[in-house]
C-alpha cells in the first residue's frame, strides 16, 4: 500500500530537500542525509534507492506514488531547467500557505457549527425540561399553557419521546465534526463533494483563483514556460475550477498573451491584468504573479472572514429571539395570573 503524505508532510519534505541542496548536496546526498536522520522512514529509503539507481528526483517522487502529479511535474521541470532548489522552495512555500489556509477554513466552518449545536441544545433543554415545570405551576394554579406556549410544550413532549434518537443524531454530528477537524483525508473528501455540488462560485472561486495564481507564480519563478506553468497549475484545481483554469493553457497555445488568457478565464481582474502586462514588458511577470497571488489570497480570506463575522451574530440573534419567545410566552400569562391572585 502506497503512503499518501499530508500537505504538511509534503511541504516539510520539500523544505528539507531545498535546504540540503542549497547547502551543496546533490539530490542523492540530500536523501541519504535525511534517511540517516529518520532511519525508520521507508518512503525516504525508497526515494534514496531509486535516485541511487539512476532516476532523477522528479522521477523518484512520481514512482513512489506518494506525491501529486503537479508536484512531481514541477520538480522534473525544475531539474530540466537546472533550478531544482528553486522548485523545491516554491513547493515548500505553497504547501505552507495551503496548510495555513486549510486551518483557517476549518476554523471558519467549525466555530459556527459548534455554536449552532450548543444553541440547539439550549433550546432543546428549555422545551423538554423547563416548559413542563411551568406547566405544573400553571396546573397548580388551576390553569394550563395555551397558545404559543402550549404549542411549544407539545413540541417539547414530542422531542422528549424521541430523545434516544436525538442523542444518536447528536453523537453522529459530534463524531462527524471531530473527524472533519482531525482527518485531512476525510476533510478533503467532504470538501471535494461540496465543491462538486456547489461549483466554482463565490468564496470558493476567489480561493481557487488565488491557488491557481500562486501555482503559476511558483512555476514561472522556476523558469517554467507559461504554457507548462498553466498545465501544472490546473492540476491543483478541483473539478469545477480545473476545467475553467485549464482553459488558460489552451488560450496561451492559441497565441493569446498571459494577461489576456488569465482574464479570459476569470482568474484575474482587469486591473490585475494590466499589472501583469506592465511587468511582462520588464520581464518580471513571475514577481507580478506572486504579488497578484498574494492579493487574491488576501481577498479570499477577507471574504471568508466577512462571511463568518456575519454568521456568528446571526446565530446569536436567532437563538436569543427563540429563547426570548419561549420565556415570554410562559412568563407573561403567569404574571397576569399572579397579578389577579395578588
Amino acid at each position: 500500500m502506497k503512503t499518501i503524505l499530508s500537505n504538511e508532510e509534503t511541504g516539510a519534505l520539500c523544505a528539507e530537500l531545498a535546504i540540503l541542496i542549497r547547502a551543496g548536496e546533490s539530490p542523492m546526498g540530500a536523501l541519504s542525509n535525511m534517511t540517516e536522520v529518520d532511519e525508520n522512514n521507508d518512503l525516504l529509503k525508497k526515494l534514496a534507492g531509486d535516485v541511487e539507481n539512476g532516476m532523477t528526483l522528479g522521477e523518484a517522487l512520481k514512482e513512489s506514488g506518494a506525491f501529486p502529479a503537479y508536484m512531481c511535474g514541477l520538480v522534473q521541470a525544475g531539474e530540466e531547467a537546472g533550478r531544482t532548489e528553486e522548485a523545491l522552495e516554491a513547493l515548500a512555500q505553497y504547501y505552507e500557505d495551503r496548510v495555513r489556509l486549510n486551518r483557517r477554513v476549518r476554523s471558519a466552518l467549525l466555530y459556527p457549527a459548534v455554536m449552532l449545536l450548543l444553541m440547539l441544545v439550549v433550546i432543546g433543554v428549555l422545551l423538554v425540561k423547563v416548559l413542563p415545570i411551568f406547566d405544573d405551576v400553571y396546573a397548580s394554579l388551576g390553569g394550563a399553557l395555551t397558545g404559543v406556549a402550549g404549542g411549544l410544550l407539545t413540541l417539547g413532549r414530542w422531542l422528549d419521546k424521541i430523545m434516544p434518537v436525538l442523542w444518536i443524531l447528536l453523537a453522529a454530528v459530534v463524531v462527524f465534526a471531530a473527524a472533519f477537524a482531525v482527518s485531512e483525508s476525510f476533510r478533503d473528501k467532504i470538501s471535494g463533494s461540496w465543491k462538486k455540488s456547489h461549483g466554482d462560485k463565490g468564496i470558493s472561486r476567489k480561493l481557487n483563483n488565488a491557488r491557481f495564481a500562486q501555482a503559476m507564480s511558483m512555476c514561472m519563478a522556476s523558469s517554467i514556460s507559461p504554457e507548462k506553468s498553466a498545465e501544472l497549475a490546473a492540476g491543483l484545481m478541483d473539478a469545477g475550477a480545473k476545467e475553467r483554469c485549464g482553459g488558460v493553457q489552451g488560450r496561451l497555445e492559441g497565441n493569446e498573451s498571459l494577461s489576456a488568457a488569465l482574464q479570459g478565464c476569470g482568474v484575474l481582474s482587469a486591473s490585475q491584468g494590466r499589472l501583469l502586462e506592465i511587468a511582462q514588458l520588464k520581464g518580471a511577470e513571475d514577481k507580478a504573479m506572486s504579488q497578484i497571488a498574494g492579493n487574491l489570497m488576501e481577498e479570499g480570506e477577507t471574504a471568508l472572514d466577512t462571511l463568518v463575522s456575519r454568521v456568528e451574530p446571526a446565530l446569536v440573534l436567532v437563538c436569543s429571539i427563540l429563547v426570548g419567545l419561549i420565556l415570554l410566552s410562559v412568563m407573561l400569562p403567569l404574571m397576569h395570573i399572579m397579578a389577579a391572585i395578588g
